[in-house]
């Protein structure tokens, strides 16, 4: 398996003198670019090793094996996409949502790997504590969400409404990273009137919902709530 990858993937590249904190980080970087385009199980530790140009048993010095190496590069992946989602508190609810939603893309396209390999596979495969990493991005963006709409605790509709979007914006992410042929502030635009034609949607089953969307609307858009 190590040498039909190294064939796919690209040559060994040289070994290099590196500290031990920017070893390990070389060693993450390889692991989540060949998770974003591999199944975990079709990469080996020698796969890693060879392209990051370190040998196997650093591999295994750092990280004790394939499955704490897989779970510590999702863990990389989710941290720097979960300080991305610091709410910045600027603007009104849909503006704050609108900069959020800037700062996630930011991070899949800078960190395209990082964030494929995090999604990679769809919630079948995500079990145990790979599930519970994942999981933890979805929640803290979803508190996010909460948070800039100043509600204390969503009813049911409110909350199936957010998780979907939240489910509708990876979707995105993975689409736009396989497609690119949407500019990305359109792409923005378009989940920022997704989010509101939920909500519009989820105001006809809870009343609750509709004080709220009446909230986020400018006065001129409020009489298309339902």
């Amino acid at each position: 398996m190590g040498a039909t990858r190294q064939a796919e993937d690209g040559a060994r590249p040289a070994r290099r003198r590196l500290s031990v904190d920017r070893r390990r980080e070389e060693l993450i970087a390889a692991a989540l670019e060949l998770f974003s385009r591999h199944d975990a199980e079709d990469v080996s530790i020698d796969d890693v090793a060879a392209s990051a140009g370190a040998s196997r048993a650093l591999v295994y010095h750092y990280f004790g094996g394939k499955q704490e190496l897989y779970v510590a590069a999702l863990r990389s992946a989710a941290a720097e996409l979960q300080a991305r989602l610091q709410p910045q508190g600027e603007g009104g609810p849909l503006e704050q949502l609108s900069s959020g939603l800037t700062r996630y893309f930011d991070f899949v396209e800078e960190h395209a790997a990082g964030f494929a390999a995090l999604l990679r596979g769809g919630p079948a495969n995500r079990a145990g504590e790979i599930g519970e990493i994942v999981d933890g991005v979805r929640q803290r963006m979803l508190r996010m969400i909460v948070h800039q709409m100043g509600v204390d605790a969503p009813g049911p509709a409110l909350r199936v409404t957010l998780r979907s979007w939240v489910a509708s914006v990876e979707t995105a992410g993975l689409d736009w990273l396989e497609h690119r042929d949407m500019r990305r502030a359109e792409l923005e635009r378009l989940l920022v009137d997704q989010m509101v034609a939920l909500l519009r949607t989820a105001s006809g089953h809870d009343p609750g919902v509709r004080v709220l969307l009446e909230t986020l609307l400018p006065a001129t858009n409020r009489e298309a709530v339902p």
